[in-house]
């Protein structure tokens, strides 16, 4: 048997053999975390239109599915629609009030039943809402932000917002609007650090969860196998007047 010492001369040998393509060095934390963000916001009045063409290709690289509408209104027809092909009956959402839209009324129409996240809630109700998710064969959440380079949806958990919904079904649908677009990754470190910056943010230490793509797991014989730790499907819904 190796020695503790044998065994890690092997990996800096190893390592050693294949070298980074470059030095990974820490990004600078911003000195002023408001303004630099305000910075950002600024670039991508223009720019969004280029970071949601990069956005739609990485996210298709990833397996993701891309919907574009014209308003929120729009936006049941879509899930309608994604219901329908997986032959789904159970959906869950975030509260109305952090999704922008109340999709009950447009879902229970179409026979679907809907439960959503509750905003204030005792450990017994946020045990029902965490069943319901569980069961459920799709989970509709906003996002917080979309970042293009890597066709990444970020989410930042918080009262009516849980992360099982996102988690838990089998598809999981994210709405968002030409204002949560960043291009890269240091864009949204930057726009982190002014959120967690602030004393009264509702958002100092929430869940940030990335989500690239569906659920992939591999075994040892690196059989690729979707959905073992969160959702098979991902689904993106672009509304032009967000």
């Amino acid at each position: 048997m190796a020695t503790r010492a044998e065994f890690l001369g092997r990996i800096r040998a190893e390592v050693r053999r294949a070298p980074g393509l470059f030095p990974a060095t820490p990004a600078p934390r911003p000195e002023r975390p408001a303004e630099a963000a305000q910075a950002v916001r600024r670039q991508m009045t223009d720019r969004w239109p280029g970071a949601l063409e990069r956005f739609q290709e990485e996210f298709a690289l990833v397996s993701g599915v891309f919907h574009r509408v014209g308003t929120m209104e729009d936006v049941p027809s879509v899930i309608r629609d994604i219901a329908r092909q997986k032959d789904a009956r159970g959906v869950t959402s975030w509260d109305p009030g952090q999704l922008g839209i109340d999709l009950r009324p447009s879902l229970e129409a179409e026979g679907l039943s809907l439960v959503a996240a509750p905003v204030h809630g005792d450990n017994d109700a946020r045990a029902r809402y965490r069943e319901a998710a569980a069961a459920a064969q799709i989970g509709v959440t906003g996002a917080d932000f979309a970042l293009a380079e890597t066709g990444t949806l970020i989410l930042m958990s918080g009262p009516g917002r849980p992360r099982t919904t996102s988690l838990l079904p089998e598809t999981h649908v994210a709405i968002f609007g030409k204002s949560r677009l960043l291009e890269t990754l240091e864009q949204v470190g930057v726009i982190l650090e002014a959120l967690h910056a602030e004393p009264e943010s509702a958002r100092r230490g929430a869940v940030v969860n990335f989500i690239t793509g569906p659920s992939r797991t591999a075994d040892i014989e690196l059989t690729l196998t979707r959905g073992v730790h969160g959702p098979k499907e991902v689904h993106a819904i672009f509304v032009d007047s967000l």
